[in-house]
C-alpha cells in the first residue's frame, strides 16, 4: 500500500479513536500490525492533530475562558485545568525519562482494553443512581492529572477514558462536564507531549529519517476526523451512557487475545 495512503488511514484511525473511550494507542497498534510500525514521533504528533480538533470544537469555550480572566468562575476553571496538566507533567515526565512503561505489544493492550471496559461498566452502574453535577472540584483536577499518567504508562487504557471516568468518579460529574474537562486538559497535555517528542527527535542524530509528508497527511486527517467525532460524542453523551464503548473494549480485547499473536 502507498505510504501516503497508509498515513491517511492511520490519521483517520487516530481521529476516530482518540476521543472515544476505546484507546487510540490500541487501535494504532492493531493497524500497524498489518500496515507496518511507525515511530513514536509519528504516533504522538498525529495525536496532536486530533487534539487540534478539540481547540476547534471548543473555540468559543476557550475564547470565553481567555477573555473572562477577570471572572472568578473562568479563573477557577483555568486553575483546575492547570493543576491537572501540572500533575500530569510533574509525575509523567520522570516516568517517561525513566522509561517506565509496558511494551506496546498485543497482550498488555488487550488486557487494558478488557479491564478498562469492565471498570467503565462498574463506574457507570455505581453512579447511575446518584445525583450528578457539573461543577469541577479540585479533587477532580488531581485525579484527572493522575489518570492521564496512568494512561501513558499502560497502552490500551485510553487517555480520554481514564480522564473522563476519573472525573466522573471523583466528582460525581455528569458525562458532558467530565468529557469537556478531560478534552480541554488534553490540549496542553498532548501539545506538550508532541513538542517533547519533536525535541527528542531533533536532539538524536541517530534517529531514523521521518516521513514528514506522511506525518503531515496523518496530522490533517486526524484533525478533520477528530473534529467530527468530538462534536458527535458531546451530543451523544447527553442522552446515552458509555456502556456501548465499554462492551466494545471487552469484545475487542478478548478478540485480540484469541486471534493475534502476543
Amino acid at each position: 500500500m502507498n505510504d501516503l495512503l497508509i498515513a491517511l488511514l492511520l490519521g483517520v484511525i487516530e481521529g476516530l479513536t482518540e476521543f472515544l473511550p476505546i484507546s487510540s494507542t490500541g487501535h494504532l497498534l492493531i493497524a500497524q500490525h498489518w500496515l507496518g510500525p511507525k515511530s513514536d514521533l509519528f504516533n504522538i504528533v498525529i495525536q496532536c492533530g486530533a487534539i487540534l480538533a478539540v481547540v476547534l470544537v471548543f473555540r468559543e469555550r476557550l475564547a470565553a475562558l481567555a477573555l473572562g480572566w477577570r471572572q472568578t468562575e473562568s479563573v477557577d476553571y483555568l486553575l483546575k485545568l492547570g493543576l491537572a496538566f501540572a500533575i500530569t507533567a510533574l509525575v509523567g515526565l520522570p516516568v517517561r525519562l525513566l522509561g517506565w512503561e509496558l511494551p506496546e505489544t498485543v497482550a498488555p493492550v488487550a488486557i487494558a482494553l478488557i479491564v478498562g471496559g469492565v471498570l467503565m461498566l462498574g463506574i457507570e452502574r455505581f453512579l447511575a443512581a446518584r445525583p450528578t453535577r457539573a461543577t469541577i472540584g479540585w479533587n477532580v483536577a488531581v485525579w484527572v492529572g493522575l489518570a492521564q499518567v496512568l494512561a501513558g504508562v499502560f497502552p490500551g487504557t485510553s487517555r480520554s477514558a481514564a480522564a473522563i471516568f476519573a472525573a466522573m468518579l471523583a466528582g460525581a460529574l455528569a458525562r458532558p462536564a467530565a468529557a469537556e474537562f478531560a478534552f480541554l486538559v488534553g490540549i496542553p497535555t498532548m501539545f506538550a507531549a508532541g513538542a517533547f517528542a519533536v525535541l527528542e527527535y531533533l536532539a538524536d542524530p541517530a534517529a531514523p529519517r521521518e516521513d514528514w509528508d506522511g506525518l503531515a497527511v496523518a496530522f490533517v486527517a486526524a484533525a478533520i476526523t477528530g473534529f467530527a467525532v468530538v462534536r458527535w460524542l458531546m451530543d451523544w453523551i447527553k442522552r446515552h451512557s458509555f456502556a456501548p464503548f465499554a462492551w466494545y473494549r471487552i469484545v475487542l480485547g478478548a478478540g485480540l487475545l484469541l486471534f493475534l499473536p502476543y
